[in-house]
């Protein structure tokens, strides 16, 4: 099933209604569709129905679709629905025959809010064990008026506000407009402070690896009970409004995902990016975390390769080095993931991946740590693990010499050459190969090398230096470029 068919039509669509038959509906209507964010915060805080359904997003956005119970009746209507803090930019209906005419969203529950709600009531002030009442004149600086007609600038005591001056829970005021009695609202809205990452384990054995993945997810401040929970894979773009009014969201703790059930969620391509759901039904509170597998853990061939990057800018001139420095050797795994297997033919969400290798008595230990970007299907993935212990390498530049070149028309151009030698050590009982990498862009060359050079693209040449065990190895080559 389609995203647009779980939502009952797209955000952006014109509902059929009584206010398509009103032009006054309809322009309030339109005015009233940029209140989408809102509803959404809201039922962060409040009980949901088993119907809900949820979607967080890798950059804390949080897509909600939610039934309220409320009896509609037939055309317009106005409702109140308590949501929660929300941003009211974002309400939808998820009904093609309900429209929102017009909106209204009370987010304040702080008590600067309700003394505001309070101007021109009296309040009951309590000071010590006595009370005394006085009117609410003004807030910004705040003003009371006692019995006595004088005009004091501070609360004469600690107000004790009426119960429906308070609003304990954000909330939406709706008018509505149905093609028929309904007896419930069906609302689609975003939230913030949601989220989710993935997680991945390669436990090293040889040539082969085990591989397990997991979703990591992060509440953030919202309170679900019983909803269908989906996690979107993928960089969603984010619209910047100019100029445009939108409410603070409250500072929250960090809250977490709490669920029942357990099994590897289905997978599907929703648009350009994937949607994760998880089986059975989930709770969200405040405080826990969960993480879900993605995967049944499965089997990879894995390959160890080791790095030395040149020392050539990428771009510009070539500048002469003097002092011959260490550089590091870069140890990297590559986990295959060719078709037709069970981790080559699904997508991965980008996360971290953790490598493991175990000891001489079998305990495993962390070799290594890398960002991992989304990665279709079929990609093998790369992991940088680090720096390898027992592999050094010395570079130097060995000559250097310029010239400059008129060019006809007019101008000139600079062309270099230089030489440089990497010196490698093995301290391992293992042979190694260590691939020695060159990269720029522009005119540029290899003019001669003791090791036949792999071009690998038309910035990249590559040098693949065997080192003995417990032995060294070098390599000299020469450069040209010109700019």
């Amino acid at each position: 099933m389609t995203a647009a068919r779980r939502l009952g039509g797209s955000a952006t669509s014109r509902p059929r209604g009584a206010h398509q038959r009103d032009p006054g509906a309809r322009k309030s209507f339109r005015a009233a569709r940029h209140l989408l964010l809102g509803a959404l915060l809201a039922t962060a805080h409040s009980p949901l129905l088993a119907q809900t359904s949820i979607t967080l997003y890798n950059d804390g956005r949080v897509l909600v679709r939610r039934d309220f119970a409320l009896e509609i009746g037939k055309g317009q209507s106005d409702r109140l629905v308590v949501t929660g803090p929300v941003d009211p930019a974002t309400v939808f209906t998820l009904d093609p025959e309900v429209a929102i005419v017009a909106g209204a969203y009370d987010g304040g529950i702080d008590q600067s809010s309700v003394l505001r709600r309070a101007i021109g009531r009296r309040l009951t002030f309590r000071t010590g064990k006595d009370t005394l009442s006085a009117e609410v004149v003004g807030v910004d600086p705040e003003r009371y008026r006692l019995s006595d007609g004088t005009i004091v600038f501070q609360a004469p005591g600690i107000p004790q506000y009426p119960a429906d001056l308070v609003t304990l829970e954000p909330r939406y005021q709706l008018t509505i407009a149905s093609a028929q009695a309904r007896k419930s609202l069906r609302l689609g809205y975003f939230t913030q402070g949601g989220g989710w990452t993935a997680s991945y384990e390669v436990l090293l054995g040889g040539e082969t690896a085990r591989v397990m993945g997991q979703a990591v997810v992060n509440g953030g401040p919202l309170r679900f009970k019983d909803v269908e929970l989906q996690l979107l894979a993928g960089q969603v773009n984010v619209a910047q409004e100019k100029d445009a009014y939108r409410p603070r969201a409250e500072a929250y703790m960090v809250a977490k995902q709490a669920r029942a059930d357990v099994g590897a969620p289905s997978e599907e391509k929703v648009g350009e990016f994937h949607v994760y759901t998880l089986p059975g039904r989930s709770s969200i509170e405040p405080g826990t975390i969960t993480t879900v597998g993605l995967f049944t853990p499965t089997q990879a061939k894995v390959r160890k390769s080791f790095e030395v990057h040149g020392q050539i800018p990428y771009w510009g001139g070539l500048p002469q080095y003097g002092e011959e420095a260490e550089v590091p050797v870069t140890v990297t795994y590559t986990v295959e993931r060719p078709r037709k297997t069970d981790l080559g033919d699904r997508p991965l969400p980008g996360g971290i991946v953790r490598l493991f290798e175990p000891d001489s008595g079998g305990r495993l230990q962390l070799i290594g740590e890398a960002a991992m970007d989304h990665a279709p299907a079929g990609e093998d993935l790369r992991l940088a693990a680090g720096t390898a212990f027992d592999l050094t390498a010395k570079r130097v530049q060995t000559s250097y010499a310029t010239r400059r070149d008129s060019i006809p028309g007019g101008g000139w151009r600079t062309i270099a050459t230089a030489d440089y030698r990497v010196s490698l050590s093995n301290a391992a009982d293992q042979a190694a190969r260590v691939d020695v990498v060159e990269e720029r862009r522009g005119e540029w060359s290899i003019v001669s090398s003791s090791i036949k050079p792999v071009k690998q693209s038309s910035t990249r040449y590559s040098f693949a230096v065997p080192v003995p065990a417990k032995g060294k190895a070098t390599l000299t080559y020469r450069v040209r470029i010109i700019w």
